[in-house]
Parts: structure tokens; C-alpha cells; sequence
């Protein structure tokens, strides 16, 4: 069986404000024609399919027409809900669209319920399971301190008992939305961070054929049968030397994976970052190459030019970010706090704080509290952005 694995659309997100909905719809189109074009029989998206809970009109006009056009083709695909969309909202009319051969799997109490397609060697089991968020779903599987391996792991238990019950040889394909350990993160996913730990080792999914993840934006191999898509467009400056592309993945009768390529996906223009003095990155014919491409401009210039903005872009009218970075000594005086808080997750700056007031950091139930703390605000916007 012959799969295309991709993930994290985002449909509806910007770049530094600059829409990115026609480029989105350009993949959708490069999506639909692989899947005419090589012969695919199942396509599977891992979650993120919007930016947001609540998608503006234009990204939800967007999904509906890669939903027509999909079902247009007679060719099965199997959806899940990310960490960005509302589970409820994605999933209304599902058991409808569900019939035009559109399968979206958004209900966490449902990753044990395969959609069932078959080929000339028998079935394939597609389980989905959508981004677990614990604080949400502790209940629904049963654990008692939520984090990120406890859910998934209970959620796996079901995917194996429920495979244990199908016929000799059937073939599993698990749809994930996760951090799994040894995965390289941009700046554009969102944290999911809980407990101080973001990430579930790949050991979680043993026991399936292939596990198509979501989430992180880079395409990357955890392992043969562990693999991320990446998002099909860059939405973050980190992103800029990417190859946007999807997984052709050629499952074999007795689940084992023949072929894995990579599919491009459309480039609506290059990005690059570029760092120096202003007048060195005017003047720098080694640059010329990035004349046409979405820029980051690092200048480190110790003195602030005059109306910088305006003049780099006069030779790199596409520039999208100007960052201040002056070449000096972090002790030195003037140094920004946002330089001085770079890298540092929330936790570490509270704790460096504690130290700061009282001269000394926190203990173990102190850095628990504050762990506790972090993760209860989280849920709860979670909980709200669903919500509303």
C-alpha cells in the first residue's frame, strides 16, 4: 500500500504578516497531483491542519476545497487533530464526511477504532490519535499524573489490544501528534512542554508498522518506521534552511516499509538570514543570492543605524525581519533584556528570579511548585482557546 504522509498545514498562519494562504493552496494543488500522478492509495495528515482553534473564513474555505478535491479523487484520507486545532470544532460532521472517503479522527477515546482500507494483501489498520493534551484526557485513559508518555502510552495499549483482535497480518499504520525524542524543533511549534518534559520516547508506538508523526516542522527519520513529515511551508526564520517535502511510503505485504521518498513541496520563495554590519550587508556581493528571498536581517552594528529598515531593504526589498544584535560582551552594559532572557524557558527565568530576590535558588519542591504552576496556565489556555 502505497502512502502520502504529510502534516501541520496550519492553513490560516502569516509569516511576519505576510499571508501565506495562496502559497498553501499551491501545496494543496502539488498535494492532489501527487496523489493522481503516483499512484497513491491512502493519504494521512497528523494534525495541525489549521493554525488556530477558531481558522479565519479563508483557511476554512481552503481545507474544504483539499476536502472536495481529495474525495474527488476516490483516494482514502485520514486526518488528525493537532495541538493548534480545535478537536471539536475539526471534528464536526466527520461521521458525513467520513463517507466521501474523509477520515477525520479528533476524539481521544477513539484512538483504538481503526479506519479499515485494504489492497491485494489484506488490510491496513489506520489509528489516530489526535494531539493528547494530558491535562484533558488524564481522565479519559486513566493516569494519574499527567505528562505526555502516560497518555500516549495508554493510548498505544489500546492501538495493540485492538490490533491483537484483527487477523493474522494485518498492518498498522499509527497517525501521531507528539515530541518524540530525538526530533529537531524550529522556533514556529508551539510549546507542549508539561512537567518540565516535552518529549515521549519513540519506544511509546513499538509494536505498528508506521508511525506518521505531526508537530515538529523539519522532515526527519526517528527511525525506519518513525518518521515526521514536517510542515509543508517554512513559518518561521528557523526554518530557512528546510526541505519542505512529504513521505511516499511504500508499505509491503507484510508490513514492511519497501520505500520511503520525499516528495518536494511548491517554495513560494527561498528564506535566508543574513548578519553583519549594515554597511558590510549592503555592500557584500556574496549576498546577491538572497536578493529575491524572504529575509532576516541581523545587524550588529555597535550603534543603532539611522533608518535601517529602509535601507536594507532597498537592496533586499523582501525583508521581513531586522534584528539588533551589537558585537559586544554580554556583561557590557546595554545588552537588552530580551538577549539576556534568549534560550531561557519560562521556568528558568522564574527560577532565576527566586535567586535574584533572595539571594538563593529553589529547592526541589520549590522548582515542583513552579513546574505545577507553568503547566496549570498552559492547560488553562488550552481550555479557553477551545472554548471560545
Amino acid at each position: 500500500m502505497r502512502l502520502l504522509h504529510t502534516s501541520d498545514w496550519h492553513l490560516g498562519r502569516a509569516l511576519h504578516r505576510v499571508s501565506m494562504l495562496d502559497a498553501q493552496a499551491a501545496f494543496i494543488t502539488r498535494l492532489v497531483a501527487t496523489v493522481r500522478e503516483r499512484a497513491v492509495d491512502a493519504v494521512v495528515v497528523s494534525g495541525d491542519v489549521y493554525d488556530r482553534a477558531v481558522p479565519p473564513l479563508a483557511a476554512v474555505e481552503l481545507f474544504d476545497d483539499a476536502l472536495h478535491r481529495l474525495a474527488a479523487l476516490g483516494v482514502p484520507t485520514v486526518m488528525i487533530s493537532g495541538n493548534h486545532d480545535s478537536a471539536r470544532r475539526l471534528g464536526v460532521g466527520a461521521g458525513l464526511i467520513g463517507r466521501a472517503g474523509i477520515h477525520l479522527r479528533t476524539d481521544p477515546g477513539a484512538c483504538g477504532e481503526p479506519v479499515l482500507l485494504a489492497d491485494a494483501h489484506g488490510d491496513v489498520a489506520f489509528y489516530g490519535l489526535p494531539y493528547l493534551e494530558p491535562a484533558l484526557v488524564k481522565g479519559e485513559f486513566g493516569v494519574e499524573r499527567a505528562g505526555h508518555e502516560a497518555v500516549l502510552a495508554a493510548a498505544m495499549d489500546r492501538v495493540r489490544a485492538d490490533l491483537a483482535t484483527r487477523p493474522a497480518g494485518t498492518r498498522s499504520v499509527v497517525l501521531a501528534h507528539a515530541f518524540v525524542t530525538g526530533g529537531e524543533a524550529s522556533d514556529s511549534e508551539r510549546d507542549i512542554t508539561v512537567g518540565g518534559v516535552a518529549s515521549v520516547p519513540s519506544a511509546v508506538f513499538d509494536g505498528v508498522d508506521y508511525v506518521a508523526l505531526g508537530h515538529l516542522h523539519g522532515s526527519q527519520v526517528i527511525s525506519e518506521r518513525v518518521r515526521y513529515s514536517g510542515s509543508p511551508l517554512a513559518y518561521s526564520f528557523s526554518e530557512a534552511a528546510h526541505r519542505k517535502t512529504m513521505w511516499l511510503v511504500d508499505l509491503g505485504a507484510a508490513g514492511e516499509l519497501v520505500a520511503a521518498e520525499r516528495v518536494d513541496c511548491p517554495v513560494p520563495r527561498p528564506l535566508a538570514r543574513i548578519r553583519g554590519d549594515l554597511a558590510d550587508l549592503l555592500a557584500d556581493p556574496g549576498l546577491a543570492r538572497h536578493e529575491d528571498a524572504w529575509v532576516e536581517a541581523t545587524l550588529t552594528d555597535p550603534v543603532r543605524p539611522d533608518d535601517p529598515m529602509a535601507r536594507i531593504s532597498e537592496r533586499f526589498p523582501h525583508t521581513l525581519s531586522l534584528v539588533f544584535d551589537p558585537a559586544r560582551a554580554p556583561e557590557e552594559p546595554g545588552v537588552s533584556y530580551a538577549q539576556r532572557l534568549r534560550d531561557r524557558t519560562d521556568q528558568q527565568i522564574a527560577e532565576d528570579f527566586v535567586t535574584h530576590v533572595r539571594g538563593a535558588g529553589p529547592d526541589a519542591r520549590e522548582q515542583a511548585v513552579l513546574r505545577d504552576a507553568f503547566d496549570a496556565v498552559r492547560a488553562d489556555d488550552v481550555l479557553r482557546e477551545v472554548a471560545g
